[in-house]
C-alpha cells in the first residue's frame, strides 16, 4: 500500500515537473520569437521602410466582402435509412469573405471562407416541431485570373481547393446524418468593375461539387460585393506623417494580463448576442463569439508591434502571445499565438490616447484538444480578441488594456467547441 501511495505521489510530482518544464519551454519559445522579430526589425530599420508605409506584401494585398444567396439540395436521401423529415428549412442569405495577394496585375492567390447566415435544418425527424440543424462551412484557397474585357471591367475565373466541414445530426451517439470533413475543388467565375484605384465592385458565382463518398450535395453561391485594394502611401507623404509628432503611435510594447471568470461572462455574451437580461434573451451585438467552454482564470503575456499607421486614427499591428488558463473542472492549458490587430484611436489628449482594437484568426497552438471532457478539434486553432485601452504617461509609455478573448478553429474541423476567455485586464510598457 505504501509503495502504491509513493508511486502515485511520484507520478503526480513528475507530472507537475513535466507541466512546469513544458510551460517554461513555451515561454522561452515566445521570448525567442520576440528576439527574432527584433532582429528582423533592426534589418527593416536599416532598409528604411517607414512605418507609415505598407510592407511589400501588404501593398499587393486586398480584401473583399460579398453577400448573396447559397443553395444546397439536401433531402431525405441524405439521412440514414429509417429516418425521414417532413421538410427542410433554409435561410439562403450567406457571405463570402476573401483575403487576396496579387501575384501579378491579373493573377491573385486568395484565402477565404463561405458560410450561411444561419444553418440548414431538417424538420420533424424524431418528433413534430423538432428542427435538426446541419452546419456546413468551407474554407478555400484559390487562384483568381482576371481577363480584361473593357477599360474598367474584368471577367475572372477561380480555381482552388476547399476544406469543407459538416457537423451532422445525431440521436445520442447514433448518426442520422454523419459529421464529416473533406477536401474538394472550388470553382468560381464573375465580373469586377473598377470604381477607382482602391475599390472594385464584384458579382460572382462559386461552386463546390457534389461528394458522393461524403454524402454531401453540391453547393452553389451567388454574391454581390466589394473589393478593397491596399495601396502604398507615397514616401513623401509617409515621411510627413512621421515628422508630425502630434499623434502618438507606439513602436512596440509588451503587457501582462490577468482575468477571472468570477467577474462573469456578460461582456462575452453581449458581443455575441447571447446575453440575458430580464425577459430578454439573445441580447447584444453579434460581432464576436462566446464558446461552449468558459475559462475560470487566465494569465497572458503579449508583445505587439506597429506594422503600419495612418496619420492619426488607425494602425495595423502584429503580435505574439503566451496565454495560460484554467477551467472550472481544473483543466490547465496554454496557447501560443501570433496575430494581426486592427487598432482605432477614438480620441487623443495631451496625456492619454484612447483606442479600441479587434483581432481575428490569429494562428494558435493550444496544448489540449479535449478540455473538461469536451472535444474542441485539434491542437491547431485560432485566437480572437477585442477590447479597449489607453496609452498614458509623460511620453505615453504606459498601457492599460481590457479585452475579451475566444479560441476556436472556425469550423475547419467538425469538432469546434469554442473557449470563452473572461475580461482580461493588462498593464504594459512601450519599448523604443
Amino acid at each position: 500500500m505504501m509503495i502504491s501511495i509513493k508511486k502515485r505521489r511520484l507520478n503526480s510530482m513528475l507530472g507537475c515537473i513535466f507541466l512546469c518544464i513544458t510551460y517554461v519551454k513555451s515561454l522561452f519559445l515566445f521570448l525567442g520569437f520576440i528576439i527574432v522579430s527584433q532582429t528582423i526589425t533592426a534589418q527593416e530599420e536599416n532598409n528604411r521602410r517607414l512605418r507609415s508605409q505598407l510592407s511589400p506584401f501588404l501593398s499587393k494585398s486586398y480584401f473583399s466582402f460579398n453577400f448573396g444567396g447559397i443553395y444546397y439540395p439536401y433531402s431525405n436521401e441524405n439521412l440514414k435509412e429509417g429516418y425521414t423529415s417532413s421538410g427542410t428549412k433554409m435561410n439562403a442569405f450567406s457571405g463570402r469573405l476573401l483575403l487576396g495577394y496579387k501575384l501579378s496585375n491579373n493573377t491573385a492567390l486568395q484565402f477565404g471562407v463561405i458560410r450561411p447566415a444561419s444553418w440548414f435544418s431538417f424538420k420533424d425527424i424524431e418528433y413534430k416541431g423538432q428542427e435538426s440543424s446541419v452546419w456546413v462551412n468551407a474554407w478555400t484557397i484559390s487562384l483568381k485570373q482576371n481577363i480584361n474585357v473593357f477599360k474598367k471591367t474584368d471577367f475572372f475565373i477561380e480555381l482552388g481547393v476547399a476544406n469543407t466541414s459538416r457537423v451532422g445530426i445525431y440521436n445520442n451517439d447514433t448518426p442520422i446524418y454523419e459529421s464529416v470533413r473533406y477536401i474538394s475543388s472550388v470553382l468560381g467565375t464573375g465580373i469586377q468593375y473598377r470604381l477607382n484605384e482602391k475599390w472594385d465592385l464584384m458579382l460572382m458565382t462559386t461552386y463546390l461539387p457534389k461528394s458522393i463518398s461524403n454524402n454531401q450535395p453540391y453547393t452553389l453561391q451567388s454574391t454581390f460585393g466589394a473589393k478593397y485594394n491596399l495601396k502604398q502611401v507615397p514616401k513623401n507623404l509617409a515621411e510627413k506623417y512621421l515628422s508630425d509628432k502630434s499623434y502618438f503611435f507606439p513602436k512596440q510594447f509588451v503587457n501582462v494580463g490577468y482575468g477571472s471568470g468570477n467577474l462573469g461572462f456578460f461582456t462575452n455574451r453581449f458581443f455575441s448576442a447571447k446575453a440575458k437580461a430580464g425577459n430578454y434573451e439573445s441580447l447584444g451585438i453579434p460581432i464576436f463569439w462566446h464558446g461552449d467552454l468558459e475559462a475560470k482564470s487566465v494569465f497572458s503575456l503579449t508583445y505587439q508591434r506597429t506594422a503600419f499607421r495612418t496619420k492619426r486614427y488607425f494602425s495595423l499591428d502584429w503580435g505574439a502571445s503566451f496565454t495560460f488558463f484554467n477551467t472550472p473542472k481544473k483543466s490547465s492549458l496554454y496557447a501560443l499565438s501570433i496575430f494581426p490587430v486592427l487598432r482605432f484611436y477614438l480620441f487623443r489628449t495631451k496625456g492619454v490616447d484612447f483606442y479600441t482594437n479587434y483581432s481575428v484568426i490569429g494562428p494558435t497552438y493550444i496544448s489540449k484538444s479535449t478540455i473538461d471532457g469536451i472535444k474542441t478539434g485539434t491542437e491547431f486553432t485560432y485566437q480572437d480578441f477585442m477590447g479597449v485601452g489607453v496609452f498614458f504617461g509623460s511620453s505615453k509609455q504606459y498601457n492599460l488594456d481590457v479585452k475579451i478573448m475566444h479560441y476556436s478553429n472556425g469550423n475547419i474541423f467538425t469538432q469546434n467547441a469554442g473557449v470563452a476567455i473572461p475580461l482580461v485586464f493588462s498593464f504594459g510598457y512601450t519599448l523604443p
